[in-house]
């Protein structure tokens, strides 16, 4: 068990951006959040998956709908509070931790911020490992583990708890209703026991997190640069250096879909990038040629201080760097690759692991 200071908040945004490959919100906004819970009510408390009993209940807080929108509609208020209420009525108050939902900018911290809010311990642990666009691409699905009950909650005192027949119809009625909501508001649900939060969880990504936004900080302090550090820390790739020359952007369903394309810095008429995103990048091609996919990380960097630039804030001109990173292991297995490899998001291939992938591009430039 350990508290998390304001540095260390700010790691863990931070770092938890790197792995959002773009989603999960703006990582600005849920550190002013946590800053605010820790200033009014003390320090988060974060506690070892070891730490929690086998049968003591857990749920994850997470903010559904299109990153957008959360620019504007600063949804962190008496909605977050309620929500958990909300749940934990439902559960008869057997609520005792939360979790992160996913590695993003937002939603890695809104638990920490809920926690300090709250007085409720949050695990070293998330459901992803990155952020993923839909409430049932976690690895707890994988694990059979449900999303109901579903809470959501809105800042007008609304709130509806959804009990789907599957974690699919939980995304389905859910999305629905954040329309309603507009287009952003924060849920809570897949409530799970310590013992199988410990099987089908990615453990310790918190820290992970901090790790990462720690070496890009003090990387930052020593004018030296951030990106060698994120590729040691992630065993990541660099896909493309360049700058941004066109971004379409729209949002349906409750989701920011849409494209970025990049050119070289150096010679325009050179090689382009394309990366594909629904809240969260999906699939990165350099001349019609694949070099990263889901389930694996694709992150868009800012090239001059080494902080992520989610999706809702591209923009043209932007020098950036375009990371790809290996995803956890769950999300190899055949089920995984199932639910939240390409052809979950229509596209027409294949996933390919970023290591062979990138392998075979070094060898071809290698050889020319």
């Amino acid at each position: 068990m350990r508290s998390l200071d304001a540095e260390q908040l700010k790691d863990v945004a931070r770092g938890a951006a790197i792995l959002g490959t773009g989603g999960g919100g703006d990582p600005y906004l849920g550190t002013l959040a946590a800053l605010r819970a820790l200033e009014e009510h003390g320090p988060p408390t974060v506690i070892d998956p070891d730490e929690l009993d086998d049968e003591s209940l857990v749920a994850l807080p997470v903010m559904v709908g299109a990153p957008v929108p959360l620019i504007e509609k600063f949804a962190f208020g008496p909605e977050l509070d309620n929500v958990y209420r909300a749940l934990d009525r439902f559960l008869d108050g057997r609520l005792v931790a939360l979790m992160s939902p996913e590695m993003g900018g937002v939603n890695s911290v809104i638990p920490l911020a809920l926690g300090a809010r709250l007085g409720v311990p949050v695990v070293d642990a998330d459901a992803m490992g990155r952020a993923y666009p839909e409430i049932d691409l976690v690895t707890l699905t994988l694990f059979g583990i449900p999303a109901s009950p579903f809470a959501l909650a809105d800042e007008h005192g609304n709130h509806v708890v959804i009990n789907g027949v599957d974690n699919h119809w939980v995304e389905r009625i859910a999305r629905a209703a954040v329309v309603e909501f507009g287009a952003i508001c924060p849920g809570m649900g897949f409530p799970m026991t310590g013992g199988q939060l410990r099987k089908a969880a990615v453990l310790h990504t918190l820290s992970y997190a901090q790790e990462i936004g720690c070496a890009i900080r003090e990387a930052q302090e020593r004018k030296a640069d951030p990106i060698e550090e994120i590729i040691r820390i992630t065993n990541g790739f660099i896909l493309f250096r360049g700058k941004i020359v066109d971004v379409q952007r729209r949002t349906m369903h409750g989701w920011s879909l849409g494209e970025a394309v990049m050119e070289s810095l150096d010679d325009p008429s050179g090689p382009r990038m394309e990366v594909s995103f629904q809240n969260e990048n999906l699939v990165a091609f350099r001349d019609g040629e694949l070099l990263a996919t889901v389930p694996d990380l694709i992150t868009i960097i800012d090239a001059d201080t080494g902080e992520a630039i989610t999706t809702e804030r591209l923009r043209y001109g932007f020098r950036v760097i375009v990371l790809g990173m290996p995803c956890d292991e769950k999300w190899r297995t055949e089920a995984g690759i199932a639910l939240g490899g390409p052809r979950r998001f229509r596209y027409d291939f294949d996933y390919v692991p970023i290591e062979l992938l990138n392998k075979a591009r070094e060898a071809r430039e290698s050889a020319a």
